[in-house]
This record gives structure tokens, C-alpha cells and sequence, in this order.
């Protein structure tokens, strides 16, 4: 089986659903607490293991109960937690997703050790072993180091920036990585503001589907209309789709029928995470 590196945050996510976000200095009632690991890196890595490809997590936690909690967690669900590093005296980061009913989230975010990482805490041996790497929201300068590192052993680079794109200076790890993963709002900073050309786009459309652009050459996929629960951890999937079809040989087209297929059946479950098998993608699918 392939193996994929995932770097970036290993949260505690506290997700709340609610009958309607509340206006200033309102109050509305929470119609469901729920708590467990969370983080873009983590949960693109139980993603991959869902879909049969070993993965390998690279991130940060406190040394709380939450962060021994989501340590113990991925590692029921198959990901590797060897290189997940424990900051003494620090919490684990802890999110609040607010959810309310269309689907749609809000998050709240507590410092913690969630950017604790450096780059060379990735041991050389893992990395010279991946098909893969897999970046999100991190330290800019823990990015670009990790992308050089992977291009010095010919491991193809991924990265899914997030919703801070527009806040860090991600500049040179944008332009040193081969697949960069955006959606509309993204996209619409970045290509404004680097030069992408050399970089595989792979842009995230929400209910309207994705797109692979690749140099001149597009790919195009228009999605799967659900009906909406929780949109939270739908990006996750939808790139541990696209990753877990490319590295077993898909083409671009296939990749994205997977990826759209994931991000769909994460949206129509709460909480961050949600079982991505493939005999759950194939029935999705009518295959």
C-alpha cells in the first residue's frame, strides 16, 4: 500500500450545533455537543486509512488528556502517530465548530501546541519512504521547509492552505509545492497574488463541484447535490480522495469523481470526520 505524510494541525474539536448562529449580544440554544480529534492534517490521515493507504501523521499536541485522547484516537484508526510531538506545559488546540442548520460553520480557535512542529522532526528515513506528502495549515516557514526537504527526495508535494491564506506569508511554499488545493475565496487571494503556473490547481467549488487545472489543460467534475448536515471536515475528505485515487494511478477526471464522492458523504454526517471506504464510495457512486 502507498504511504502519504500528513503535516499540520492535530486539534481537540468541541463541535456545537445550534439553531441559528446569534445575532450580537443574542442567544440561541445548542442542540448537540459532540468532542474528538481534530485538525485538517489528522483528518485527511484517518481519510487515507479509510481508503486502504497507510498514512503517517506529522503534528502537535499538549501534554492534557486531549492531546493523549487524539494521539489514541488516530491510531485506532489506522494512522501512524510515531512523529506527533508532545510540548510539555503546553494545551492542546482546541476548536469550537459552531454548526448551524443549513450546514454551514463558524470556528473558534484557542492557541495551543497545534504549530509546535518543525519540519526536521519528520524523520529522513519517513519521508525518502512516502509517495506523498500532504501539508495544511502550519507555520510558513515549517511548510517551505518540509516542501524542500520532499523535493530533495522526489516526493510529490500537496497543500491545502486554508482559511488563513490571506494572513500568513505562504508565498515560497505555494510556489515549491506540485498540487495546491484552494477553494473559491482562496483561490481568489492566491491567484491574485503569486505566480501558480508551475503548480496542478486543484480548486474546491463547494456544491458546484471541483476542477484540476494544470497548465492549460482542465478537468472538470460538477459534484453530487445532498442535502447538507455538517460542512465541517468536507475539504479534508474531499483531498484524502483526491490523494488516496491519484497515488493508486487514477487519472485526474477519476480523482475528483472520489474526491467529490468524499467531500459529499463527509457533508452529509456531523462532526469532522466520517468512514471513507471504498465500498461506501462505490455505492455513493451506483458502481
Amino acid at each position: 500500500m502507498s504511504r502519504v505524510v500528513c503535516a499540520g494541525h492535530l486539534n481537540w474539536d468541541v463541535t456545537l450545533r445550534v439553531d441559528a448562529l446569534p445575532d450580537p449580544d443574542g442567544e440561541v440554544r445548542v442542540t448537540e455537543r459532540r468532542c474528538g480529534g481534530g485538525g485538517s492534517a489528522a483528518n485527511v490521515a484517518t481519510g487515507l486509512t479509510d481508503l486502504d493507504v497507510d498514512a503517517s501523521l506529522l503534528g502537535s499536541v499538549g501534554d492534557d488528556e486531549h492531546g493523549r485522547t487524539a494521539r489514541r484516537e488516530l491510531v485506532d484508526d489506522g494512522v501512524d502517530a510515531d512523529d506527533v510531538v508532545t510540548v510539555s506545559g503546553t494545551e492542546t488546540t482546541t476548536k469550537y465548530i459552531v454548526v448551524e442548520p443549513s450546514g454551514e460553520v463558524m470556528v473558534l480557535g484557542c492557541p495551543g501546541a497545534n504549530e509546535a512542529f518543525e519540519a526536521d522532526d519528520l524523520p529522513a528515513s519517513t519521508l525518502a519512504a512516502a509517495d506523498h506528502l500532504h501539508m495544511t495549515s502550519q507555520r510558513p516557514e515549517t511548510a517551505t521547509r518540509l516542501a524542500e526537504r520532499a523535493r530533495e527526495c522526489d516526493v510529490p508535494v500537496s497543500f491545502d492552505p486554508g482559511r488563513r491564506i490571506g494572513e500568513r506569508a505562504y508565498g515560497t511554499a505555494l510556489e515549491s509545492v506540485d498540487y495546491l488545493f484552494l477553494n473559491d475565496r482562496e483561490a481568489g487571494l492566491a491567484l491574485d497574488a503569486f505566480d501558480l503556473r508551475e503548480q496542478t490547481l486543484v480548486l474546491k467549488h463547494g456544491p458546484d463541484g471541483a476542477e484540476v487545472r494544470a497548465g492549460e489543460a482542465r478537468t472538470a467534475h460538477p459534484g453530487y447535490p445532498i442535502d447538507v448536515v455538517d460542512t465541517t471536515g468536507a475539504g479534508d475528505a474531499f483531498a484524502a480522495g483526491f490523494i488516496a485515487a491519484r497515488v493508486e494511478g487514477a487519472d485526474d477526471h477519476r480523482a475528483l469523481e472520489v474526491a467529490n464522492a468524499c467531500g459529499a458523504l463527509a457533508s452529509k454526517a456531523p462532526g469532522a470526520r466520517t468512514s471513507l471506504t471504498w465500498e461506501r464510495i462505490h455505492a455513493f457512486l451506483g458502481e
